[in-house]
């Protein structure tokens, strides 16, 4: 519920400010207008923590901290990224930077308003309460989506953006973000072109970009981008887009490049530092991947943006310089991070994972084999995921090196090649992680070769006019390998030719049960990213309470009521 523009007592404020003199002022200021409670702190890492933890309605922060090399951007940034700003919470960014460029960059991160220095406590009440009318007004929009009404959500955006009512372009992104995330890229492509012939902006012609990889078309989303670059060389979410269709187009080398771009944008990010570091360690340089990461646990550690994957990658490296004391602080960060983490089973995995590396580093090669022993004999298990697959696939390779003794080692790495070689990214990432022991590549390499072969030889049953032949080898094929596009790819020809199936309805049952134990349509490739298609780069934030759900032809629907 939300309060009354001007009913303050029950609210509650945080000042983010490190200058004492300014902080005290803007404290003042806020009980003068009448807000209830206000708290405050002086350094970015102490806001991090605050706004993770604790729920505010309003939050004024400084653009520019003397003592810190981050920026009031940055911690807004990561902030809307990872969804940790609730809708109701109104940020107000305080700087002495007046440039048009500065304005624009804060308005594409969704903040609420911009205040320039010196102001007085009537300006700043004035802008706190033009935000919470803004948020007023749009209340039906998200209170709908909080209900988990996602058709009327998007059909009240929908018609505040062709009425041109009230914030009818903040109702438009709205609109299309809820139908981009919930599969309708077609129709978030159309309404993100309409916003672009209404009045272009960038956060539209990224939509169009992120819905046309989305769609599976990282080349014409390469296209999108780069003319968006061209146009908006400092738009950071641009390149987070960008470097995701050349990561999908196996492109790394690019890839790793415009990630860099990104990281010297903002770099405070703490996500952004993680999914550049992430890359150049698995296909680039990781010397630069190791430092990178090192900086992001300095900065993040305790935050929950920060991806434990990092530590699991550090472990590696202080394995490979055989830096016990190293490991052990990893260990204990490890340790730390599980204890505050808000999905324990995951830190408990790798924190596990870390004390078989650490294992080895102390050559005790029984603690290892059992590590071992039970990660080969789950990789068929529906939690064996991609990121597991490569840290498995890294101990291997120095187990090898040490010359331990282990049962079927190449039978296990092809195991895993034959389950998540869904594509040429991810054979590369697999084969990448695999460094240092070149049969294993090859192995890799040769099982992303046969999902390729098996794939197209299903695919000649549908030519010979056989789809229900094609459904089953496919269908077969996925589950004796638990591959994802194996089995997707039944799905999608069944639903292609389910007329000239006899018993459609059977096999999308069945097909149905397999996809949903191994949730083959929600593979993850997290590489840095901890907050799932929640935190797409260049989306507006959604509550905290929205799930996405699949809709089908919602567009239509509402143009048709």
């Amino acid at each position: 519920m939300f309060l009354a523009p001007h009913d303050l007592h029950d609210a509650h404020a945080l000042v983010v400010e490190g200058n004492p003199q300014s902080r005290s002022i803007l404290i003042s200021q806020l009980r003068d207008i009448g807000f209830g409670k206000v708290s405050q702190c002086s350094r970015m890492a102490d806001a991090r923590r605050k706004l993770e933890t604790s729920q505010f309605d309003v939050v004024i922060c400084e653009q520019t901290f003397e003592r810190e090399t981050g920026s009031g951007q940055d911690l807004l940034d990561d902030l809307r990224r990872n969804q940790l700003l609730p809708f109701y919470t109104v940020f107000i960014m305080v700087t002495a930077e007046a440039s048009y460029s500065k304005v624009a960059e804060a308005a594409e991160a969704a903040l609420d308003a911009y205040l320039l220095k010196p102001h007085t406590g009537s300006r700043l009440a004035e802008r706190i309460l033009q935000a919470r009318n803004r948020k007023a007004e749009l209340e039906g929009i998200f209170s709908a989506i909080d209900e988990q009404d996602h058709a009327r959500a998007a059909q009240l955006c929908l018609e505040r953006f062709e009425a041109r009512g009230p914030y009818w372009l903040y109702a438009a992104r709205i609109g299309a973000e809820l139908l981009l995330r919930t599969g309708q890229l077609n129709e978030a492509r159309v309404l993100y072109e309409a916003v672009i012939e209404a009045k272009t902006l960038p956060w539209a012609r990224l939509g169009v970009a992120r819905a046309q990889l989305g769609a599976g078309d990282p080349r014409k989303a390469t296209t999108t981008l780069e003319a968006l670059l061209q146009d908006e060389p400092e738009y950071a979410d641009a390149y987070d887009v960008m470097g995701r269709a050349q990561f999908e187009l196996g492109n790394f080398e690019n890839a790793l490049t415009t990630f860099r771009m990104a990281t010297q944008l903002t770099p405070h990010s703490i996500s952004r530092l993680l999914k550049h570091g992430m890359l150049a360690y698995y296909t680039g340089d990781r010397e630069e991947g190791i430092e990178l990461l090192e900086r992001a646990t300095r900065i993040g550690i305790d935050s929950k943006m920060y991806d434990p994957q990092a530590l699991v990658l550090l472990a590696f490296a202080r394995l490979d310089g055989n830096d016990r004391k190293g490991m052990a602080r990893v260990l204990e960060q490890l340790n730390r991070h599980k204890e505050r983490s808000f999905e324990p089973e995951r830190p408990y995995r790798l924190l596990e994972f870390v004390r078989a590396l650490e294992a080895l580093l102390y050559d005790q090669q029984a603690r290892v084999l059992d590590e071992v022993k039970h990660l080969t004999g789950a990789i068929h298990e529906p939690w064996f995921d991609f990121e597991m697959a490569t840290n498995l696939m890294g101990m291997l390779v120095r187990i090898v090196q040490r010359k331990l003794q282990v049962y079927e080692v190449e039978k296990n790495v092809e195991k895993m090649g034959m389950r998540f070689c869904t594509s040429r990214a991810l054979a590369e990432l697999l084969a990448s992680a695999a460094a240092g022991n070149e049969s294993f590549a090859t192995i890799v390499h040769d099982a992303h070769a046969r999902i390729l072969k098996l794939t197209e030889q299903a695919m000649t049953l549908v030519i010979k006019g056989d789809p229900r032949g094609t459904v089953l080898r496919l269908l077969e094929d996925g589950q004796s390998t638990c591959n994802a596009k194996l089995i997707e790819s039944s799905w999608q020809v069944l639903h292609r030719y389910a007329e000239r199936i006899q018993d459609a309805d059977e096999l999308r049952q069945r097909i149905g049960l397999v996809r949903d134990s191994l949730q083959t349509h929600q593979q993850i490739t997290r590489l840095g990213d901890t907050g799932g298609a929640n935190a797409a780069p260049g989306g507006v934030a959604l509550p905290a309470g929205y799930k996405p759900t699949r809709r089908e032809g919602l567009l239509d629907r509402m143009r048709a009521d």
